[in-house]
């Protein structure tokens, strides 16, 4: 049996959402939420970024029913309405960045459980790119890939990089790493940020849509990381760095207007992709699947371009 879990169909912009609590191996409790597609080509497995939830991905959805693909996503350990895995709910948390691919296993469980269509795809972004090359060393079965604007690394100064190496790295000895990383806040950036100038989206529309939705549902806000999760994140993007890229096709996508993630090291990978095409957008900001019409529509008609050849392959 199924245990269901809400859908704020109110902010989704798409009724057809279906939600479920899912206990990962350790105990924690996530969210899982899919869309079903009629006579679907494939489930597309959508790994979201830091602060997300599952709403937030109800307009790309559509997107991809509207093209023959079902989707499903998450809300990670720690944000959305899963498990919050600090007292104070505000602070982005996890014990160990590796935990994520727990909650990467109870979803696919899941989607199997569905009987979702094969074959499956993966769209990462922003940490659920991190998230998801882990997940395809680890043996993810896709049989393509996209990423918009992966966290492979973080954007920030060479002066500020080895103090946030050094100070994350003393906090977890010294008991101090479940604090807020300096310059981080305890109201998520959305609600803060202005529309004009935010580094998210060029797009004041999708902007007012994700500050209506915070707005109406604000258990689904996240504040900034701990230094603790600061520490796990260096750690783990360095780490795979240092691993050869995945055998298999893939696009990544990526705004000139890029403040967040570090984009030497997205082109540093895609350089050594060898089934890999980067597609630079040029102003898109870090949400690319939030950009105005024409930057989105393009982000999705490629994806999907790549994922319709590599149905001709399965097949």
């Amino acid at each position: 049996m199924m245990n269901a879990a809400p859908y704020h169909a109110d902010i989704a912009g798409n009724p057809h959402g279906i939600c479920h609590w899912l206990t990962c191996v350790d105990g924690v409790r996530i969210r899982v939420g899919h869309w079903p597609a009629e006579n679907a080509k494939g489930t597309v497995l959508i790994f979201p970024g830091r602060t997300e939830y599952i709403e937030k991905y109800a307009r790309t959805a559509t997107d991809l029913t509207a093209r023959g693909f079902a989707s499903v996503t998450i809300d990670w350990r720690g944000q959305g309405i899963a498990d919050r895995l600090l007292d104070n709910r505000a602070i982005g948390h996890v014990d160990v960045f590796e935990d994520y691919q727990l909650d990467v296993m109870a979803m696919l469980a899941h989607v199997k459980k569905l009987d979702l269509p094969e074959p499956y795809f993966l769209l990462a972004h922003s940490m659920g790119g991190c998230i998801g090359l882990r997940a395809l060393y680890d043996g993810l079965p896709v049989k393509a890939a996209a990423f918009s604007a992966p966290m492979w690394g973080i954007k920030m100064s060479p002066a500020l990089r080895p103090i946030a190496w050094g100070l994350s790295s003393v906090s977890k000895p010294l008991g101090f790493s479940g604090i807020f990383a300096p310059g981080q806040h305890a109201e998520t950036y959305v609600l803060r940020a202005d529309a004009q100038d935010n580094t998210l989206t060029s797009d004041i529309s999708s902007f007012d849509i994700l500050k209506n939705q915070l707005t109406a549902h604000p258990d689904l806000a996240l504040g900034g990381p701990s230094l603790h999760w600061l520490n796990e994140s260096l750690r783990e993007m360095r780490h795979l760095a240092q691993r050869p890229s995945p055998n298999l096709p893939c696009i990544t996508f990526l705004g000139t207007d890029e403040v967040i993630v570090d984009p030497d090291r997205i082109y540093e990978r895609m350089n050594r992709w060898p089934q890999g095409d980067l597609v630079v957008l040029e102003n898109g900001r870090h949400e690319v699947l939030m950009e105005r019409p024409d930057l989105r529509n393009r982000v999705i008609d490629d994806m999907t371009t790549l994922f319709d050849a590599s149905l001709r392959v399965f097949a």
